[in-house]
């Protein structure tokens, strides 16, 4: 059978996916589950230990469809927006619920157990994380398990942003972490996929999968013409162009999410032997 790609592949040598027969081969195959994410974010893991390698991260109200559960509170599944595979807590899971309403449009928000600032909060939800808002009461939005989260937080699901620079940059200064989606700490990839979900665009997890996918090509050598939100890739890197002289990345050199003249960037990255693959061209973003 034709190879795949097991980050985006829910098969393992012991079994596969349900509807993976005839596609993959494996010793057996089952029928998953839909389950939601309950906590504000999640960790997805290679292995199932906690000091595995961190692939990618879950928000709250993604679902996800599990396969495999272990004694030791693990579950293996592949998220149903952007089909990545891995590990998942357990106790990260809940059943699936009516659809979101609403989606956290600031970096990060505090959910507390009652109308009031003054109160300890329960939670603190990430940028994209998605609940269910039942009423109002005065600038504080009822979720469906009680909690209030402060209203100019929040925005409808199917209300988008429109320029996904403009949403990289409120990471400007957020940590690298490897596999990262929050403004605790993300990874390039992240970067961008969090951006351009947040404008309603699909984007898959990773630098080479949205090297392949997204945009269209423009000539690797015509820097000259680099427009804002043109995507400029590296073996296992991507940043998204600011305007002709700078790019925003998360990166390991600074550590965090950062600007970064495009001709310093192109030297250093080229200096540890790494050179520009391609740049890819997107939407129509706002003028400079």
């Amino acid at each position: 059978m034709a190879p795949f790609d097991p980050r985006v592949t829910a098969a393992r040598d012991d079994f596969a996916a349900k509807e993976l027969e005839g596609t993959v081969s494996a010793r057996r195959y089952v029928e998953g589950s839909v389950y939601e994410i309950a906590e504000p974010q999640a960790p997805v893991w290679a292995e199932p230990r906690p000091d595995a390698s961190l692939v990618t991260e879950a928000l709250k109200g993604e679902r996800v469809v599990i396969y495999d559960r272990n004694a030791e509170g693990f579950a293996w599944g592949q998220l149903v927006a952007d089909n990545y595979v891995g590990w998942l807590p357990d106790h990260a899971l809940g059943p699936p619920g009516p659809s979101a309403t609403h989606k956290v449009s600031a970096s990060r928000t505090l959910a507390f157990p009652a109308p009031s600032i003054k109160l300890p909060p329960i939670e603190a939800l990430p940028f994209g994380a998605r609940v269910i808002i039942l009423g109002i009461d005065g600038r504080m939005a009822i979720t469906s398990t009680n909690l209030y989260v402060p209203v100019p937080h929040l925005k409808p699901v199917r209300e988008n942003e429109t320029d996904f620079v403009e949403v990289a940059e409120r990471f400007l200064g957020a940590p690298y972490l490897w596999g990262g989606k929050t403004v605790l700490g993300l990874d390039c990839s992240g970067l961008v996929q969090v951006a351009l979900t947040a404008c309603g665009a699909a984007c898959p997890r990773d630098s080479d999968m949205q090297e392949a996918a997204l945009g269209e090509p423009v000539r690797a050598d015509a820097y000259s013409d680099l427009r804002r939100g043109d995507l400029m890739f590296w073996k296992g890197h991507v940043a998204i162009v600011r305007d002709r002289a700078t790019l925003l990345h998360a990166n390991a050199f600074h550590m965090a999410v950062a600007i970064e003249p495009i001709a310093d960037a192109i030297k250093r990255i080229g200096e540890s032997g790494s050179d520009v693959t391609m740049v890819k061209r997107l939407m129509r973003q706002r003028p400079e």
